[in-house]
């Protein structure tokens, strides 16, 4: 018998945290795009609406970047036309990535209502992903919120290197409210700190989060997306939510790492984050059993098990 058919985990709830967090689904975009081999259109179709079926309201679909850069992400055109009905009967958000205006304008052009950027706060990453300084990158993603506001679509934004870099080191936490800053003031609904290689510890998510508030930026625009390279993500989430965080970014199975910096790992698995949620008694609105049946659903398809803990120990696989 699984646990969650024993009433496990038990939900015992801790002081001053929030009744609910949404989260943000990036397996089927962030998680398979550093695949090598790669993934039928129709699969990352059907893993998407599985997802949807498992209770998660928000899921990032695609990419609209250049095929040369992510070539698993090639058919944004023949996937998002698959699943966009998710967003009309279920109420699903399908978030697609939009690198410049060239990306929104293929995006725009297949209906997507919420988009999201690919901003850095060091100049190292700037430069091995983007190919610009980090206020030429601001620049170009200037033209690219204007248009989108200006058509009534969601614009979030993904800070990269928030905690660390692996070029430069220790991140000044003033260089990150900078950038963070200034996409705000451009009007981007919503910010994604993300700690790529996964060097974040909870004092530093916690000091973070307080000097961007005391800079004008309200906590109710931020989530958080946390790499589990030495076993932080959980731990970096819940100081997250200590603070009031409500969203936090994960990937199905614990998919996905970044092509463009070599020692990031995966992301924090949904399910990790659903069985502490959970725990806590916060509500998800997600079915941990049919996530985790997704989850080996894929693994299956990707040939290899899930590093996920919780999907582990609940398909009682290896």
């Amino acid at each position: 018998m699984s646990t969650p058919e024993l009433g496990l985990p038990m939900a015992v709830a801790a002081p001053d945290l929030p009744a609910r967090v949404r989260i943000y689904e990036v397996g089927a975009r962030d998680g398979l795009q550093n695949e090598k081999a790669t993934v039928p259109t129709e699969v990352k179709a059907e893993f998407i609406r599985r997802l949807a079926d498992s209770g998660l309201t928000t899921i990032e679909a695609t990419s609209f970047v250049h095929p040369k850069w992510v070539p698993q992400l090639a058919d944004a055109e023949q996937l998002f036309p698959l699943v966009s009905d998710l967003g009309r009967s279920s109420g699903v958000h399908l978030p697609v990535l939009v690198p410049n205006e060239r990306g929104l304008d293929r995006a725009l052009a297949l209906g997507a209502r919420h988009v999201a950027l690919f901003a850095s706060a060091t100049e190292s990453f700037a430069k091995a992903n983007l190919n610009r300084t980090v206020d030429e990158s601001l620049a170009m993603f200037e033209p690219v919120v204007s248009r989108a506001k200006a058509d009534k679509v969601h614009v979030r934004s993904y800070i990269s290197m928030c905690f660390g870099d692996p070029w430069e080191g220790p991140v000044p936490i003033h260089q990150v409210v900078r950038v963070c800053k200034a996409l705000m003031d451009m009007g981007c609904d919503e910010l994604s700190l993300g700690d790529t290689i996964g060097v974040a510890t909870p004092g530093h998510v916690q000091n973070l989060l307080a000097e961007l508030n005391e800079e004008g930026v309200p906590t109710s625009a931020l989530g958080v997306h946390f790499h589990d390279t030495y076993g932080q993500a959980l731990a970096n989430t819940l100081a997250a939510l200590q603070h009031g965080v409500t969203t936090v970014d994960a990937s199905a199975g614990g998919l996905g790492g970044c092509p463009y910096a070599k020692s990031a790992t995966g992301n924090l698995a949904t399910e990790d984050l659903v069985w502490m949620l959970q725990g806590l008694g916060i509500d998800t609105g997600v079915d941990l059993a049919r996530l985790t049946a997704t989850s080996v659903w894929m693994a299956e398809r990707l040939g290899r098990p899930s590093p996920s803990r919780t999907v582990k120990a609940l398909s009682h696989k290896e």
